[in-house]
């Protein structure tokens, strides 16, 4: 049987079980949908430490708490960005691949949880999703799903890096739109555009259509509609040229997706318009995620306020310009208190030098569980 000791009461004792936890994690490759080796070492982790914990139905790994009507639901994610970062220790820094996106504060998740005292009425719910770092979100949704808006949690927190004393307040949405063309060859000596310049012309129009969109707001990332171009490819089918596209855009909280669809067609079909006879171009979107930004005036804000201060922080709120799956459960839970938190330098999502300080792994379980303690109680 685990202990019913609090590891609060052993400072030492806690930083070691976190380092164990988030070393065995990372040391487990969990790219989108390969994650159930480390869903598994989550799962006997959280049984061991006193939670009911399984494998749901699509594979997130879920520990709960408590059995009230009243939920605090603590929302990682379990899957990483593709490609290893080594795991060492140099110092007082992890590295390793998720160590900061996203298992470090899944692992300050876990261990914060499981220190804190649940009241009757009350359960706290952990889960490390699968496929956050895919288009689908497959295990965020499935949350979601299964919490329609009458049984939504009353808070809940997405598990991504902000740094201790940071709480992360929203996230800019998301499109994907991929461009196939098709364009006629001309001579390259000659005067006519050729398949491949036609296709940058398709990027140039998009860019031109954000910045009309983007003329008379504020000149703050978050407020921007902000287009970036993936990749490009260009073939040759006899007399015609061809090319993909893969466009990626980050959408304000002015721009709805399904809007932008429709209004980025007659800048899509300039293209044919002014091209050369047997120009084509067709265009699918993918991906479609709302921006979000919650308000600051709920008990959980103030709760992980008090938590940083307490701690030794200056608290300072944040708008992140990618996503999370506070994208995904945020607009189907609108009397959900919701925020993202987690230890980790962000900068540092998806690059090969994937490191945590782990003072601040530290500091978030301490924030963390200041947090909870004073939202069980409310």
């Amino acid at each position: 049987m685990p202990s019913k000791e609090r590891a609060g009461d052993h400072p030492l004792a806690i930083e070691r079980d976190a380092v164990d936890l988030l070393e065995s994690l990372v040391s487990i490759s969990s790219p989108s949908c390969s994650e159930q080796q480390a869903v598994h070492t989550l799962v006997d982790w959280l049984e061991q430490h006193g939670w009911q914990a399984e494998r749901d139905e699509v594979g997130n790994a879920v520990g709960v708490r408590g059995s009230g009507p009243r939920e605090i639901l603590l929302l990682g994610h379990i899957d990483t960005f593709p490609g290893e970062v080594p795991v060492r220790r140099e110092g007082d820094r992890l590295f390793g691949r998720g160590t900061v996106d996203a298992k470090g504060p899944l692992t300050a998740f876990a261990c914060a949880a499981t220190m804190v005292e649940i009241p009757d009425g009350w359960r706290v719910t952990l889960v490390g999703a699968i496929e956050e770092e895919s288009t689908t979100s497959r295990g965020a949704r499935h949350i979601l799903a299964a919490r329609p808006a009458e049984r939504a949690p009353r808070y809940c927190v997405i598990g991504e890096p902000s740094r201790w004393d940071r709480v992360t307040l929203g996230y800019k949405g998301r499109l994907h739109l991929h461009v196939t063309l098709r364009y006629p060859y001309s001579h390259s000596a000659g005067a006519g555009r050729l398949p491949a310049e036609a296709a940058v012309d398709v990027w140039r129009s998009i860019e031109h259509f954000c910045e009309e969109r983007n003329r008379d707001r504020p000149d703050r990332e978050f407020n921007r509609l902000t287009p970036s171009l993936q990749s490009i490819v260009t073939d040759q089918e006899g007399a015609f040229g061809t090319a993909s596209l893969q466009v990626g855009f980050r959408l304000s909280l002015d721009d709805d997706p399904r809007t932008l669809e429709k209004s980025l067609a007659p800048a899509l079909n300039e293209v044919v318009r002014d091209g050369p006879k047997g120009t084509e171009l067709e265009w699918t979107f993918s991906g479609a995620e709302v921006a979000h930004k919650s308000s600051k005036a709920n008990p959980l804000v103030r709760a992980f306020l008090r938590g940083v201060r307490n701690s030794g922080g200056s608290p300072r709120f944040v708008l992140k310009t990618g996503t999370s799956d506070m994208n995904v459960v945020a607009p189907g839970w609108p009397d959900t208190a919701i925020v993202a938190y987690g230890p980790g330098d962000s900068s540092l999502d998806h690059t090969p030098h994937e490191h945590l300080e782990l003072v601040d792994l530290y500091r978030s379980i301490a924030v963390l569980q200041q947090a909870l303690s004073d939202l069980l109680q409310g």
